[in-house]
């Protein structure tokens, strides 16, 4: 249910680029799925590109799973989300868009998204910088990184919502709601503020607070 509230809050931030995107997706169907030099149909692409390293995610599960039980392990990662926004912020970006980007960016961007499947390795943190190694301009870094999430979670919720038992959801409604909203809510400011930091020119907010609480999820793992 949360993940469906931050699907829900990444369609309306960037509903413009979701219609283009399904109403692309028909005339490619009805195109007979031949390439075409037009930015929608790059960038529709690049977001099925994308989106197939994730099954090998799913292969990964059982260690995924483990791996959330590990606060030395989350530590760790949160740091090298720390070491990856850095990084980024300071030899990543260009001027690749989705008129200019290869579709071979799609995939390595999507590589990216896998690593995050992994807690304490932000998802959109991760394929934002993947976006800017990849030398897309900031703009079309943070668009493509969350316009990239809507299949994952989309997939992610439908895998999961079997183990969803209707009785449970129907006695205990009010609690799902209210997580479905937060979710939405702070799902959207967040997109917001990280448009506004990237507009800035600066991932270093980010990149100091994953540093700072992964060693202290380190030290106080070990203390």
């Amino acid at each position: 249910m949360l993940h469906l509230g931050t699907l829900v809050a990444v369609i309306i931030a960037f509903w413009k680029d979701v219609k283009e995107i399904v109403v692309e997706f028909f005339k490619w169907v009805a195109d007979g799925f031949k390439l075409r030099n037009r930015p929608s149909r790059r960038l529709l692409l690049m977001l099925i590109l994308g989106t197939l390293p994730l099954v090998a995610g799913a292969l990964l599960e059982n260690y995924i799973s483990a791996a959330f039980e590990n606060p030395i392990f989350i530590g760790i990662a949160l740091m090298f989300t720390a070491v990856l926004l850095w990084c980024a912020d300071r030899f990543g970006g260009g001027n690749k868009n989705a008129r200019t980007a290869k579709l071979s960016d799609g995939l390595k961007v999507g590589l990216m998204q896998l690593v995050a499947l992994f807690p304490g390795i932000s998802r959109s943190g991760s394929t934002i910088c993947g976006g800017l190694f990849c030398k897309f301009d900031r703009d079309f870094a943070v668009r493509f990184a969350f316009l990239l999430s809507i299949p994952a979670v989309l997939g992610a919720t439908v895998f999961k919502l079997p183990d969803l038992e209707s009785a449970a959801l129907a006695e205990n409604l009010a609690p799902y709601a209210a997580g479905f909203i937060t979710a939405a809510v702070c799902g959207y400011l967040a997109i917001a503020l990280v448009r506004t930091l990237m507009k800035k020119g600066s991932f270093r907010y980010f990149a100091v607070y994953c540093a700072v609480v992964g060693l202290l999820a380190v030290i106080l793992s070990i203390a």
